[in-house]
């Protein structure tokens, strides 16, 4: 085995590569050779800022969490897999024992260990161990960057379910990210009839024209007023908001643009506090609905890619090996392209 390679955060604009002792799996978990990982908005922040949310990087701590990689040892009492097979690896892992856990709300539990949240080491390295009930099977045919890319698409599915989105809906996104693209994709493959799709870039909207929307709309520029009267204007009020953004006039913007008994989901992270106009809310009996990471999520993000129903042949734009993980981070915090994806063996 070549060396295990590990980008590992020391504190904000202090990434070094570090060679880690390849662990050792337990009896319930699998060894992994990870082949890709993509870059998230929270690997961008501790690395930027050191924290991101209420957590903060106080001791040196490996990033990533949207990883995939081949099988290359079992644990003793490991069944569902077999060496040489491919994996998406879903990365919190859950107490199992606490009453959320118990009803399947195990993404809300007090104490989940989720890969590169402090003082849980990331999956941005070479080998990695993992329970294996929380590595997914892939198809032979799919690549690793689709693998990797089944953590940021769980994050859609989960918000499309939270959002209710259906045949007919309209549906509105606010932050046309990667991760506000990919709720395009969810919404769409869910049967929505029309979909808009905000941001402050005019590349990105273009390129949500490109994957389908019906609708863009370049914010920067707009009041709150005249923006919610284009919107309305040319797809109608609709049924769920996607803030994606973390910004609070996204917020605002959604409130204004649902109908009556809409539901806004948060999936964007900003600022603790906001003003939101209650009188809205209550009038149009809104409902506002958090997201935090996903819930029985993985299998179907995977089954809408390997049954074709969500295409993301479009979605990496760029590419680095493991030894360049500082200018990956560098190239995302700059905005650059869509998704960013780190090859931990210099191989797509």
């Amino acid at each position: 085995m070549e060396e295990n390679l590990a980008a590992v955060l020391y504190k904000a604009h202090d990434l070094r590569l570090e060679t880690r002792p390849i662990p050792e799996p337990l009896d319930n978990e699998v060894l992994i050779q990870i082949q890709s990982t993509g870059i998230c908005g929270s690997d961008i922040h501790y690395w930027d800022r050191g924290t991101t949310g209420r957590f903060t990087v106080k001791d040196p701590m490996v990033l990533g969490h949207e990883s995939s990689g081949k099988v290359i040892k079992l644990g003793q009492k490991v069944t569902s897999l077999a060496v040489g097979e491919k994996v998406a690896i879903e990365p919190g892992i859950p107490c199992k024992l606490c009453h959320l856990c118990r009803r399947g709300r195990y993404n809300l539990c007090e104490e989940v260990r989720f890969c590169a949240t402090p003082p849980v080491d990331g999956t941005l390295t070479r080998y990695y161990s993992h329970p294996a009930n929380f590595c997914f099977k892939l198809p032979q045919s799919m690549s690793y960057e689709y693998g990797a890319l089944i953590e940021p698409l769980s994050v859609a599915v989960y918000s499309a379910e939270r959002a209710e989105v259906g045949l007919g809906s309209k549906v509105l996104i606010l932050g046309a990210g990667p991760v506000g693209l990919l709720c395009l994709l969810v919404a769409k493959a869910a049967g929505a009839a029309s979909i808009g799709i905000t941001d402050i870039l005019q590349s990105r909207l273009d390129f949500a024209k490109e994957l389908g929307a019906d609708y863009t709309l370049l914010a920067n520029g707009h009041g709150l007023v005249t923006a919610a009267d284009l919107i309305k204007a040319n797809i109608g009020e609709v049924n769920a908001a996607f803030e994606c953004s973390g910004a609070t006039s996204s917020l605002q913007l959604g409130i204004k643009c649902l109908k009556r008994r809409g539901i806004l989901v948060t999936v964007g992270r900003g600022t603790p506090e906001v003003s939101l106009n209650v009188s809205q809310i209550l009038q149009k009996e809104l409902e506002i609905r958090g997201i935090f990471r996903y819930a029985n999520c993985y299998q179907k993000a995977l089954d809408l890619v390997s049954s074709g129903k969500v295409d993301l042949s479009r979605f990496v734009t760029h590419r680095f090996p493991l030894e360049e993980s500082e200018q990956a981070l560098k190239a995302a915090h700059d905005g650059n392209g869509v998704k960013i994806m780190i090859s931990s063996f210099n191989k797509n």
